[in-house]
């Protein structure tokens, strides 16, 4: 292909992938810090970051500086054999979580798939059952256990849905009761929906959630695949609520763009899993885990808890300040946000695109706003530029 245009990739992606992403017509070539570009050279921010991936922004130097040196000495074992970067990352997920152990994946479904094992498995360890309860527009993933726990409407069409999955009201812990019982294996709850359209956590509910499930022994899961790893101003969202889960299940910006996931579970639950009771032939691969390790030392080296905390209220104010009738609510925490509508977003997402800023449609009226953490003030003001004008446009 001589020439390089957004069209004739558009066209040979429709010959050849499987349509499931309902793409927008750019095919993006380079990208650095919270800046990308597609091969036509036209310049964008980036408010999406990968769907809260590219924490610590596109091919942070730190971070393709650990893949390169990696990938020269070590890509890829078994885990029959020990890698420096994996028990380098496994010890530090433990010092920064709380939690006891640490088994690595590959993406966000395969921790939480992960996590619904060891939860099954404690449950059957002291005699009882295996099911799991989540929450209305709650997503976990695309497998059929993740979407089995995720929206009604995500399984349509792959039934029979595995069995063993209840679903009650977010934030409503009178539905939690009448819905657990000793069936009863876990409860697993993102502390901020991300999917779902940025909907927090009441702090009196997943504190009172807590204290049930430690009353019936239920195993609480936190998902905090989009929500961890610095997102809400916070190492991991549950800070916010001061709870600690005894399995989180995390991806996305952990590997800061590389793929890696995480099951991280205390020892109580933990001591159920016997040797051969789940496995990986990818899954913490030394190239993945020095990635990883790399994207944690940016987080905590250059601040970037504090940045996505000041940064996330600045963009709230001035969101605020455009004192739009039609902006029912600015909602998140940290850099996760979302601007609720009282019309259907997509068209807004699509008006910021053609104007140079990248960002996402959700739950059908919300705004989703999930930049790098380490964005400028500058491309702040720009992207607050944008989404005033396109506001304007689109009315």
């Amino acid at each position: 292909m001589t020439s390089k245009l957004n069209k004739q990739f558009q066209d040979l992606d429709k010959k050849y992938y499987l349509q499931t992403f309902k793409r927008y017509p750019l095919t993006l070539a380079r990208a650095a810090g919270s800046l990308v570009w597609d091969v036509e050279g036209n310049e964008y921010i980036d408010m999406m970051g990968g769907v809260a991936v590219n924490s610590v922004g596109h091919c942070h130097p730190e971070v393709v500086k650990a893949i390169r040196e990696q990938a020269e000495k070590l890509i890829h074992i078994s885990n029959f054999y020990l890698s420096e970067p994996q028990v380098g990352l496994s010890a530090k997920l433990v010092s920064i979580s709380g939690l006891d152990r640490v088994f690595f994946t590959n993406s966000g479904a395969e921790s939480v798939e992960g996590a619904i094992k060891i939860a099954r498995k404690y449950s059957h360890s002291i005699g009882k059952g295996g099911s799991i309860i989540s929450f209305e527009n709650s997503f976990h993933g695309r497998t059929l256990a993740t979407i089995a726990a995720g929206k009604k409407e995500m399984q349509k069409g792959f039934e029979p849905i595995p069995q063993g999955f209840v679903q009650v009201p977010f934030n409503d812990m009178e539905a939690v009761i009448n819905a657990a019982g000793r069936e009863t294996a876990a409860i697993i709850i993102e502390p901020i929906q991300g999917e779902g359209g940025v909907n927090i956590a009441d702090h009196k509910f997943l504190k009172d959630l807590r204290a049930f499930c430690d009353d019936l022994d239920i195993t609480l899961i936190f998902d905090e695949i989009q929500c961890g790893m610095g997102r809400t101003g916070k190492m991991f969202a549950c800070e916010h609520f001061g709870v600690q889960p005894d399995i989180m299940a995390l991806a996305k910006a952990l590997g800061g763009g590389f793929p890696v996931g995480a099951v991280l579970s205390n020892d109580k639950v933990s001591s159920a899993i016997a040797f051969g009771d789940h496995g990986t032939t990818f899954g913490g691969n030394p190239l993945a885990c020095a990635a990883a390790l790399a994207s944690i030392n940016v987080i905590e080296s250059q601040n970037l808890l504090q940045q996505a905390e000041e940064k996330g209220s600045w963009i709230k104010s001035h969101i605020l300040a455009f004192n739009n009738p039609d902006i029912k609510e600015v909602r998140g925490k940290g850099l996760m946000m979302g601007v609720e509508f009282n019309f259907e977003t997509r068209e807004l997402v699509g008006k910021m695109l053609e104007n140079g800023v990248l960002a996402n449609a959700t739950a059908g009226n919300v705004l989703r706003l999930l930049p790098a953490l380490n964005i400028s003030y500058a491309e702040l003001e720009k992207v607050m530029q944008v989404l005033d004008g396109s506001l304007r446009a689109i009315k």
